[in-house]
């Protein structure tokens, strides 16, 4: 069935209606559909009710708090733009009520609206599901032949790094008669307070051949028992992803971390193993650019096992370098 207008309440479905060339029915968007370029210009129908830019991450964590105790609302609907947009779709996820819009946000459109337009809710919590979601797009808007090369691509990207990984490791217990020689890699959602990264991240981290630490699988983000959770793990590499934060404004949050003594002490940060990537660009919403993230982690995992993948600048970089480099 082929939608003519469609608003997307989140921005990896508006990554994918762009992919498999889709974009132009696009009617309206939320403040955070930002690629590709062509989406800045879409209506936007959804906005935050608070400016995170000119907070850090301590106040935006008690923020939500307060606005999820009191029930007030996180995204906030411009009506006269959802009416003008009329949209035959709306795409919108169950994963997070603090990531995007969620089901509130869509029994609120049907209200302004005044009609029932068709839903599609997404819900993926691993890569796999990530592929799933494009393709149930791609079905809906009548795009099933875009929508299935772009998935091919993907997994492709996928079983490439998985086929290697697991060559190398072939390769060493061979050679060392090693059974365990992965490191241990701890991904970190939210600085703070601490979260651990779930869903898609600890699969993506298996499969870029190491060891994910705290969360589990498809399971939901969640916050630390504080940094004791760490000790407990002493990962070998830390990865800081704050949630749509990119990798400048990830810096500027770790610079909070220089005076925690207990932070200092972790193996990784004194053999300067620990990362910052563009999370909100690469990791925190699932579309296709999550695959990139993939390829990302691989690198940072075993940097010279993949160093001939090109991946964009500015995705990820070490953190004791950017330290030197911005005192």
């Amino acid at each position: 069935m082929s939608s003519e207008r469609i608003v997307s309440f989140l921005p990896s479905s508006t990554e994918i209606l762009y992919e498999i060339g889709a974009g132009s029915q696009l009617v309206g968007v939320t403040h955070e559909c930002k690629y590709p370029d062509e989406a800045k210009r879409k209506p936007r129908v959804i906005n935050a009710s608070f400016d995170a830019s000119k907070m850090n991450s301590k106040d935006i964590d008690q923020k939500i708090i307060e606005l999820m105790q009191s029930g007030r609302d996180i995204y906030l609907i411009d009506d006269a733009k959802l009416r003008e947009a009329k949209p035959d779709l709306i795409i919108a996820q169950g994963v997070c009520e603090v990531c995007a819009p969620f089901t509130k946000e869509i029994n609120r459109a049907t209200s302004v609206l005044g009609y029932n337009p068709d839903i599609l809710v997404l819900d993926p919590h691993d890569l796999d599901d990530i592929l799933t979601s494009i393709m149930d797009i791609a079905e809906r808007v009548g795009r099933v032949t875009e929508g299935r090369k772009l998935v091919v691509s993907l997994q492709k990207r996928i079983d490439d790094i998985r086929i290697r990984v697991g060559h190398k490791r072939i390769g060493a217990d061979v050679s060392n008669n090693k059974h365990n020689s992965k490191p241990k890699i701890l991904c970190i959602e939210w600085i703070n307070p601490f979260f651990t990264a779930g869903h898609w991240i600890p699969q993506m981290v298996e499969i870029a051949g190491g060891i994910n630490g705290v969360s589990s699988r498809a399971q939901p983000s969640r916050r630390m028992h504080e940094i004791d959770e760490i000790i407990t793990l002493n990962p070998d590499k830390i990865i800081l992803m704050p949630c749509g934060f990119d990798i400048h404004r990830t810096l500027r949050e770790a610079k909070t971390l220089e005076t925690n003594n207990k932070w200092k002490s972790l193996m990784a940060v004194q053999n300067n193993e620990v990362y910052a990537v563009s999370a909100g660009a690469y990791f925190s919403k699932p579309g296709p650019r999550t695959i990139t993230g993939l390829e990302v982690l691989a690198k940072i995992i075993d940097p010279e096992g993949f160093e001939d993948i090109k991946v964009p600048t500015d995705t990820y970089c070490k953190l004791i370098n950017e330290y030197n480099r911005l005192k």
